[in-house]
């Protein structure tokens, strides 16, 4: 399997949580969403890009993406992501 894993941990019409579990070298590719997002950092390190701005994160980080912000990550060591999403991302269901 290639890329990180998505699991839907909970959800409902106004709030998704879910774990993205990451191998190093698997990217999440630039995108944007209507949604706000909160990342938290369960485990390993990631470089992301929010609008044209790139930092580091590791365990313990956490941070928000705002509605319609370009956005991606690279994993740079295993571990997962914990994001809530509101609304509900219906596509992930």
């Amino acid at each position: 399997m290639k890329g990180p894993v998505r699991t839907v941990l909970a959800h409902s019409p106004e709030l998704m949580v879910v774990r993205f579990a990451f191998r190093a070298g698997d990217q999440g590719a630039l995108h944007s969403h209507p949604h706000v997002q909160s990342t938290y950092v369960q485990s390993g390190r990631y470089r992301f890009t929010v609008n044209g701005r790139e930092f580091q994160v590791g365990p313990g980080d956490a941070f928000v993406i705002p509605s319609n912000a370009e956005h991606g990550c690279t994993c740079l060591e295993e571990g997962e992501l914990i994001d809530s999403f509101t609304p509900c991302r219906d596509d992930f269901l």
